[in-house]
């Protein structure tokens, strides 16, 4: 009785005390989080009084982005959630405060200006670097600053996309493949939730998309066999993008010039590329996806079927040259149009379907988190379209094989039975073999072949 009555009491506390913390930080999160929005928002408008096309200024913006990134906070280099997840797996949750306002000046400068990234990554790195100075400013323990800014990126996530639940099950989910952290699952959500409301109350507006592609859940046979044919789709895309992005970083940061050259010869080959192809390449691209999105619309018919390419190289120079954002906003760009490409393919008359289930399953496969993507499907789009969102979130997932944006990541699982692959390692450092068996079965198989061969 006593032992049970011992356990009690302390679960009881310690509930109590993660409420409390999760919500006080998802409220400063939340807050937070809502200035760099409107920030970005203001900068956005502020193109308007420019004499002249706003991404003519995309080379200087970069230089200036290199610069104050270099000076001030190396750590808020890149985009973003990247940063938080190596903070957390290598200095236990310990990041540099001063990530906050280098990273809102950074992201604003580089979206204002047109690189083609994202406001999600500062969300959540604005948001861990919150809950890891609270740590810090309270003394908390290693292991309670780690769940802090977990999370700090949950609450982050939930503030720039209005999808709390998914916004708390990524938090969670994205720190090691194949894991998810259950132990930070309540203070995840409550954060999550805190943040979500505190925008909603100052002032921040959410777009959603309720679809509605059916008024029942049946079956169908034959959408579903789609459905398995774009997962494994959006998985091929998805292994482009990781590999496009970290190739095109790569080798960038392999050229021996100047890193302010690089920058400035980066944003004026975007310039170009601009002039070339047009202005829907750059920027967040919100516009787009919200055409892909809308089945109601005729501006979708202007997307091509290259639309999901060039954005992709559009944001592999963007971040290679130095601009400051977000991976996961291209991604859903990325994602939706090479839905509405694959849709008007083998199923004209579920375009947007498949645009809905390509903007959440190349994230599933790129980011390694097919769970918050099945969720984040079922908040923005409606819950009609939850089972389909599962099946091709989780085979994109599969199909892109040990491979993340995030190669801080640490592999906890294998996608394939056939082969060998080292558990607990982070991904940029993974080596990748068939099991003996398959080869003892490969090469038997091989020594059959010679045997007829000889025959004959």
């Amino acid at each position: 009785m006593q032992k049970h009555i011992t356990e009690q009491t302390a679960i009881f506390f310690s509930v109590t005390k993660w409420v409390f913390l999760s919500s006080i930080i998802g409220i400063m999160i939340g807050a937070t989080v809502t200035g760099f929005l409107k920030i970005l928002a203001y900068s956005e408008t502020g193109r308007s009084f420019l004499p002249f096309e706003y991404y003519y200024t995309l080379p200087f913006a970069l230089v200036l982005t290199v610069w104050l990134v270099k000076t001030f906070a190396p750590s808020a280099e890149g985009h973003g959630t990247e940063k938080v997840i190596s903070a957390i797996h290598k200095d236990n949750g310990k990041i540099d405060v001063s990530v906050i306002p280098v990273k809102t000046l950074a992201t604003v400068l580089s979206i204002f200006a047109g690189a083609s990234v994202g406001k999600e990554g500062p969300g959540a790195q604005i948001g861990a670097g919150v809950a890891s100075f609270v740590s810090t400013l309270l003394k908390f323990h290693k292991q309670d600053r780690k769940k802090l800014v977990v999370c700090g990126i949950s609450a982050g996530f939930a503030t720039v996309f209005g999808t709390p639940i998914a916004g708390a099950i990524f938090g969670v989910e994205v720190l090691i493949i194949g894991v998810i952290m259950y132990d930070v699952l309540l203070p995840s959500f409550i954060a999550g939730f805190a943040a979500f409301t505190t925008a909603q109350f100052l002032g921040i507006e959410y777009t959603y998309y309720d679809l509605h592609f059916f008024q029942d859940i049946s079956l169908d046979i034959w959408l579903i066999a789609k459905v398995v044919i774009a997962g494994l789709f959006f998985g091929f895309v998805s292994d482009v993008v990781i590999t496009t992005i970290s190739y095109s970083h790569t080798y960038v940061k392999s050229i021996k010039i100047n890193t302010y050259i690089k920058a400035f010869a980066g944003g004026s080959l975007i310039v170009a590329l601009t002039l070339i192809f047009g202005e829907q390449y750059i920027g967040l691209g919100m516009s787009t996806i919200a055409d892909v999105l809308n089945p109601h619309t005729a501006a979708s018919q202007d997307i091509h079927w290259y639309t999901f390419l060039l954005k992709t190289v559009f944001t592999s120079l963007s971040l290679a040259a130095g601009g400051s954002g977000g991976v996961i906003t291209p991604i859903f760009y990325i994602g939706a149009t090479s839905g509405h490409f694959l849709g008007s393919i083998i199923s004209p008359e579920h375009i947007t379907l498949f645009a809905a289930l390509g903007f959440v399953s190349v994230v599933s496969a790129t980011t390694n988190t097919p769970i918050a993507s099945t969720i984040m499907a079922v908040e923005l789009f409606g819950i009609d379209i939850a089972h389909y969102a599962a099946l091709a979130a989780v085979i994109s997932f599969l199909i892109s094989g040990h491979r993340s944006i995030f190669s801080s990541q640490i592999l906890a699982m294998r996608k394939s039975e056939m082969l060998s692959v080292k558990i607990g390692e982070e991904v940029e450092n993974i080596s990748i073999s068939l099991e003996k068996h398959e080869m003892d079965k490969i090469e038997k198989f091989r020594r059959r072949l010679n045997k007829k061969h000889k025959k004959r």
